[in-house]
C-alpha cells in the first residue's frame, strides 16, 4: 500500500465517522468509546494538523465536559433531536435542498443530484436510514465510499478522474452548503457538541478540498 491509498483510507474513514454521528443519536456504549485511549488518540493526533487543531480541540473539550454531566447519553440525545430534528426555525436541518434550492422544499433539486450520483456510482444508500438522499450522513458516507472506490482504480487516469470527483463533490455538494448548516448549528445547539461536530466537519472539508486541488 502507497502512502497516498493509505492516507485516501484515513479520510474516507474520517468521513465515515463524521456521517455515523450526523445519522442518529449516540448510545451509552458509543458514548463510553468517546472516552477510549483509541479516540482520544485518534483525536489528539487530528490536534496535531494545524488547521484542524481549533475545531478538534472544542470537540475535545465538549466530550470532557460531557463527562460531567448528569444522563449524559439521555441529555446529548435530547440535543441531537433539538439540532437536527426539529423545525427550521428552531434546528439546524441537515439537509442539502433546504440551503441550496429556491423552494426551501425537501427531496429538491439537490436530493435529485444526489440520487443519480448514488446510482452512477453504484453506492447502495443505507436501507435503515430511510431519509432524502441530500442528507448530510448519506453524502458524507457517499464521499467515504467514492474515496475507497479511488483507491481501486486499475489506471493512473482513472485513480486522477476519481481524485477529481471527490474534490467536485466537496466544493458543489458539501461545501456549498455545510457552513451555512454548521452556522445554524453554532446558533441552536445550546451544549455545543454537535456544534463542535458540525465545525470540524466543515474544517477539515475545506482542508480536504485544499489537499485535492493540489494547495
Amino acid at each position: 500500500m502507497n502512502e497516498l491509498t493509505a492516507f485516501n483510507e484515513q479520510r474516507a474513514e474520517i468521513y465515515w465517522w463524521l456521517s455515523s454521528l450526523l445519522t442518529s443519536e449516540l448510545t451509552a456504549e458509543q458514548l463510553e468509546e468517546y472516552n477510549s485511549f483509541e479516540v482520544r488518540t485518534f483525536l489528539s493526533n487530528l490536534a496535531e494538523t494545524a488547521e484542524l487543531s481549533s475545531s478538534v480541540s472544542a470537540l475535545i473539550e465538549k466530550l470532557n465536559q460531557l463527562q460531567k454531566r448528569e444522563d449524559a447519553q439521555l441529555e446529548l440525545s435530547a440535543d441531537f433531536c433539538q439540532a437536527f430534528l426539529g423545525s427550521d426555525k428552531s434546528s439546524a436541518l441537515p439537509y442539502a435542498s433546504l440551503y441550496l434550492d429556491k423552494s426551501g422544499l425537501l427531496n429538491a433539486k439537490p436530493a435529485q443530484e444526489m440520487r443519480a450520483l448514488l446510482e452512477k456510482y453504484n453506492i447502495a444508500q443505507k436501507a435503515e436510514f430511510n431519509e432524502p438522499a441530500d442528507h448530510i450522513a448519506i453524502e458524507l458516507d457517499f464521499l467515504g465510499n467514492l474515496i475507497v472506490m479511488t483507491n481501486q482504480q486499475a489506471s493512473e487516469e482513472e485513480f486522477e478522474a476519481y481524485m477529481a470527483a471527490q474534490l467536485n463533490f466537496i466544493n458543489e455538494q458539501l461545501l456549498s452548503w455545510t457552513p451555512r448548516f454548521s452556522q445554524i448549528c453554532q446558533e441552536r445547539d445550546e451544549f455545543g457538541f454537535y456544534a463542535a461536530v458540525t465545525h470540524f466537519l466543515v474544517t477539515f472539508l475545506q482542508l480536504d478540498a485544499a489537499f485535492l486541488t493540489g494547495e
